[in-house]
């Protein structure tokens, strides 16, 4: 059986030593911050990212993988005894999907190209998925079939605190930001059909933990025997540990495990933004 090489890209918030550690290979999106360019998780840190936009008043940028690059990591993988799987984020939401396409097909060899239809640490919950199939000693078509059957369970929900990288991303108009702002809208947001898209909104910090556990549990019912990832930001310790046992309390977990929001979402969500992503039942 062919050995597999699994690939994603910094987009899916995947942890740098978890994907050293299984050898998985991440190629780092390009974050622009006034002109200056850094690669994600290279050149800056997500605590460095999320600093910057606090300490300096930004507005950063995200560039997407290009082709070149796609050709030139798959390139240095494939041979007769390799099989690529490359978990891209949502072919609705970004071109990365048709960029790894087009380097695809310019090589000869067993490449795989796997629409998630999601972002953020969406994507990473099938990274996770596809390693532990590969190391059970499922072959290349065996993954892909329980990642595809997985797409339809996996739940991503977060919130901004607030809505001004959402409209300087353009996701929302000026004047509804500013409104917002003034009532202290807390938009809650959720990936659909591989956007995302507001789920719902609260006046305020202090319903918000309560508004996103209760959501969860209408959308995805009772969460025992899974692990529930939670990410943050640069949050407010307690602010998450408030969020975790809240989660543990109401929805029954079997674990739950915290991943750090990086540059993709955290530069349309900004800092403070938080969330949670399960399997629906």
């Amino acid at each position: 059986m062919k050995k597999i090489k699994i690939i994603c890209d910094s987009l899916s918030d995947i942890d740098i030593d978890m994907a050293k550690k299984n050898d998985i290979e991440m190629i780092p999106l390009t974050v622009i911050i006034e002109d200056k360019e850094y690669k994600d998780g290279i050149d800056i840190s997500k605590d460095d990212f999320y600093k910057k936009l606090k300490e300096e008043n930004v507005y950063p940028k995200t560039s997407q993988v290009t082709y070149a690059q796609f050709k030139e990591v798959f390139e240095k993988y494939i041979d007769e005894e390799t099989s690529i799987l490359y978990i891209a984020a949502s072919s609705t939401a970004t071109g990365t999907y048709q960029s790894a396409v087009m380097a695809k097909n310019d090589i000869d060899g067993d490449i795989r190209v796997f629409d998630s239809q999601q972002v953020c640490y969406g994507i990473g919950r099938f990274v996770v998925e596809a390693v532990k199939l590969r190391d059970e000693g499922k072959n290349i078509d065996e993954i892909l079939n329980s990642l595809e059957e997985m797409k339809e369970k996996v739940f991503v929900m977060f919130c901004a605190d607030t809505l001004e990288y959402l409209q300087k991303g353009g996701r929302i108009s000026s004047t509804k930001a500013a409104i917002g702002n003034i009532l202290n809208i807390k938009p809650i947001l959720y990936v659909k059909d591989g956007l995302v898209s507001q789920l719902s909104q609260v006046r305020g910090k202090k319903n918000l933990i309560s508004k996103m556990v209760e959501l969860a549990k209408s959308e995805c019912k009772d969460l025992s025997g899974q692990t529930v990832y939670v990410g943050y930001t640069d949050n407010d310790k307690k602010e998450i540990d408030k969020f975790v046992n809240s989660i543990k309390e109401n929805l029954n977990p079997d674990k739950v495990e915290l991943f750090q929001i990086g540059t993709g979402i955290g530069t349309h969500s900004g800092p403070g933004a938080m969330g949670l992503i399960c399997l629906k039942k």
